[in-house]
């Protein structure tokens, strides 16, 4: 007697043997089994035909089971995949590992593949997502250019090869377009200044600004400033505050970290595919950082970017065809003396000369001071450069008298007063 070969049948297989059945029996037509199976009324007559064959069942199971796909890869570059992300490319998602891939070694290979691929040989995922907690989403803006979230993330950026740093942005809300970033010791003034700098030297001004209410913002402590004071910028007398209020940016304070949700998601890609780009690049102090990180920008905005609702952009150009630089910086009031000098920081410094007329002497001036270090004044609309002020000249000494020689002594005789003085013309009053 002849044995057959056990056969296995799948879902799929099994289903279209429990519909063929009931065709057969005459419970069903070839038009209704089409119907319940997805198939057309010709490929069910030939399962039929197929099935009353000798093979049986086995005529249900796909034609390719055990066969190797023509598109499998090799096993050598197989291990050449799992060798690259247990050594170079260690601890990296595998879609960032995917792109690295075909950026660095010229290995194009799709991402599920190479999930597959790294399961197989018993790599874990990198990183695990939590369930989802419910909230309640807001819409993206309809226009870039309408909001900017920024924040800042302090991280181990550079995984023990340096200090730790901290990273100042902003992602425009309704694209996801990284405008601007910076590197910075702390999170400061500074930092956000330079990420409005890049920000409007790449697309404009942004209509409004939505951050935490860190000090660098508002210098309240126990009170939130009104929506109306926010807008105004009148709520906030902070530097940033002051360089918002110039470009006539609406600053809006938000009120948990999940309300800037944008920008917080930003962060987590970041510490994920930045942190791995610094370490590819060897970055270890804060200027080698801040070298790899234009790539990153350009690279992450082709790749998360999406498209506004509306394409027509918000981004408003710098008011009266100013620098940014000479927008968002630092801003100090002193007073003009009389000889044209001012002190900032302890320094003695005054205009160029011929830039001040006599009816400023004496008045007060807002004195710009840049990142890179460069001190400004705008008088009537036109920035001018700021200048040391020359050394007071020194003392002059008695002539004839050597340095060897000590100063004479001054000898003050009593003031004696004159003949015409009242109290020699008038008598002295005798008492009685």
């Amino acid at each position: 007697m002849e044995t057959r070969e056990a056969i296995t049948l799948d879902t799929r297989a099994q289903q279209r043997l429990y519909v063929l059945n009931h065709v057969l029996a005459g419970e069903l037509t070839a038009a209704e089994a089409a119907g319940y199976l997805g198939l057309s009324v010709r490929s069910i007559r030939r399962l039929l035909a197929r099935y009353r064959s000798d093979d049986g069942a086995a005529a249900l199971v796909h034609g390719n089971r055990g066969r190797t796909p023509a598109n499998r890869l090799d096993d050598e570059r197989r291990a050449r995949l799992v060798e690259l992300a247990t050594t170079t490319y260690v601890d990296v998602n595998r879609a960032h590992l995917a792109d690295l891939l075909a950026e660095r070694e010229d290995i194009h290979v799709a991402e599920r593949t190479l999930r597959r691929i790294l399961a197989e040989a018993g790599l874990p995922p990198v990183r695990r997502r939590r369930p989802r907690r419910h909230r309640s989403r807001r819409e993206r803006m309809s226009q870039a250019g309408m909001l900017l979230q920024v924040d800042g993330s302090r991280h181990d950026w550079l995984e023990g090869r340096g200090p730790w740093l901290t990273l100042v942005g902003g992602i425009d809300d309704a694209t996801g377009i990284v405008t601007g970033a910076t590197f910075r010791e702390q999170e400061d003034t500074a930092g956000y200044l330079e990420t409005l700098i890049q920000t409007a030297q790449r697309h404009g001004l942004p209509l409004g600004l939505y951050s935490d209410r860190h000090g660098i913002f508002w210098k309240g402590r126990t009170t939130v400033p009104t929506l109306a004071e926010q807008f105004s910028g009148r709520g906030s007398t902070t530097q940033l505050g002051q360089a918002l209020e110039a470009a006539a940016i609406a600053w809006i304070a938000a009120r948990s970290p999940e309300a800037k949700g944008r920008v917080e998601r930003l962060w987590g890609t970041a510490q994920d595919r930045l942190r791995v780009e610094l370490r590819l690049a060897g970055a270890s102090t804060l200027e080698e950082a801040n070298a790899v990180l234009p790539g990153w920008i350009d690279r992450h905005n082709a790749r998360f970017a999406v498209a506004a609702a509306d394409p027509e952009l918000a981004w408003r150009p710098v008011p009266g065809g100013l620098e940014p630089e000479a927008l968002f910086c630092f801003r100090q009031m002193r007073r003009v003396a009389r000889d044209g000098t001012f002190t900032l920081a302890g320094q003695s410094l005054m205009l160029a000369p011929g830039r001040v007329e006599q009816h400023r002497l004496g008045r007060r001036l807002v004195i710009s001071e840049r990142l890179d270090g460069s001190r400004w004044v705008e008088v009537e609309g036109t920035s001018h450069p700021v200048v040391a002020a020359p050394e007071r000249p020194a003392t002059l000494r008695r002539q004839g008298r050597t340095p060897e020689q000590p100063e004479a002594k001054v000898v003050r005789l009593p003031n004696r007063p004159a003949a015409d003085h009242p109290w020699r013309r008038y008598p002295a009053v005798t008492k009685r």
